[in-house]
């Protein structure tokens, strides 16, 4: 007999996903049963079944719009996507019940590759700076310092107590820091950079943390947790840290990776995934790539952040992906 073999957490997000679009359908109860059986199988099934259902119901507010403003458009486009193309041949399609649960659905698949954040409107409320998509927000604070905050991003500050800190909640903001007996600290997750010179970045990609510094030092630390490791960066360095673990000091050119405050973009040998993740903070609307062999396509190049669509445009001419257009809102690259 075969051992079993536990679903890892991927593939249970995944099922619990096509649970979700399953119910939803118009002929949903016909499934119930093979749901509970499904639940009931491994207890990782209703684990990932409740995050997927609890992402639904904060989904619920910006599907509702969606579905008012292009319930038509999303019908077509999911069934569409639902049927292979021997189904699309015959004509048989499953046809959704209603644009709220056709709009809503699109979010949850949007968002489980990382291409909708519908938790933004709840960092918001808990920032005290947000910067727009596309905006490059410069911000003077109480104790002298200054920040710069890269397009969408947002960050909490606090100035009194035994140290001033700021936590960078997502995004990017570039710190050129007053010199002051309190220690000035900012955390990224559980990442923390703790101040020792004046000028450097912090920016949040996905699960890692980056920091580079222009001037002086900055102590940084993969776990805030006494006693962790810890890396002291000097000018022209960085460090990555990947969840909770810290890599190693590495040389950096901080002019072009800081260059997005003079209106730039530039990447050396950069993952695809990783260049329109950053454009994607300029752009009106959201890039959502299709293909993870693509996005580990390496790219160098500057671009005009003032210009997104040119940027995506010279991309286009130099990878050789496909655009393609959908409702206004997405760009769908494969």
């Amino acid at each position: 007999m075969k051992p079993d073999i536990a679903p890892s957490p991927e593939d249970a997000q995944r099922q619990a996903r096509q649970w979700l679009l399953r119910l939803q359908d118009r002929d949903g109860e016909a499934w119930l049963a093979a749901f509970q059986a499904w639940l009931a199988a491994d207890p990782q099934h209703a684990r990932a079944y409740a995050e997927v259902d609890a992402l639904w119901q904060a989904s619920a507010a910006p599907a509702q719009r969606l579905a008012a403003e292009e319930g038509d458009a999303l019908n077509a486009y999911l069934a569409q996507m639902d049927r292979p193309a021997t189904r699309r041949a015959q004509g048989k399609h499953r046809r959704w019940s209603y644009p709220l649960a056709s709009a809503a659905c699109l979010l949850v698949t949007l968002w489980a590759g990382g291409w909708w954040s519908p938790g933004h409107w709840l960092t918001d409320l808990s920032a005290d700076y947000v910067s727009a998509p596309g905006e490059v927000r410069e911000i003077a604070l109480a104790d002298g310092s200054r920040l710069t905050l890269d397009a969408d991003s947002a960050v909490a500050v606090s100035l009194e107590g035994e140290q001033r800190r700021v936590d960078l909640l997502r995004g990017a903001a570039f710190f050129a820091v007053k010199h002051l007996p309190t220690p000035f600290v900012v955390r990224a997750g559980e990442a923390e950079a703790r101040v020792l010179g004046t000028e450097f970045e912090v920016r949040r990609l996905g699960e890692q943390t980056r920091v580079t510094v222009a001037e002086g030092r900055v102590a940084v630390r993969g776990n805030r947790a006494a006693g962790a490791p810890e890396v002291v960066l000097g000018a022209g360095e960085r460090v990555g840290i990947d969840g909770a673990r810290l890599g190693d000091a590495q040389p950096a050119d901080a002019q072009a990776t800081l260059a997005w405050r003079q209106g730039w973009l530039t990447f050396y040998r950069a993952p695809l995934g990783e260049v329109l993740e950053r454009l994607g903070t300029y752009y009106p609307g959201r890039l959502v790539l299709l293909d993870n062999a693509l996005a580990q396509r390496r790219v160098t190049g500057s671009f005009r952040s003032a210009d997104p669509q040119a940027a995506l445009d010279s991309l286009q001419s130099v990878v050789g992906f496909r655009q393609q257009a959908l409702l206004g809102r997405f760009v769908l690259i494969r």
